[in-house]
């Protein structure tokens, strides 16, 4: 079995990211304190969702984004 933990890039493709689906009054700043600790690094969960995200200032109620 092939060891696949070392995955490199945006959390797009690692099979092991955490997902959250946005709630009302959520923002990328507040699920990155939620889930890093640290609001500044929203960025992050941004990239790894680009695929769906246009905007970092503009996500939807019920979207569910990747936790990288």
């Amino acid at each position: 079995m092939e060891d696949q933990s070392k995955s490199t890039g945006s959390g797009a493709d690692n099979p092991y990211a955490q997902y959250h689906v946005v709630k009302k009054g959520d923002t990328l700043s507040k699920i990155a304190q939620e889930y890093y600790g640290d609001a500044q690094l929203y960025p992050q969960i941004f990239e790894a969702n680009r695929d769906i995200l246009k905007d970092p200032n503009k996500i939807q109620v019920g979207q569910k984004l990747r936790i990288p």
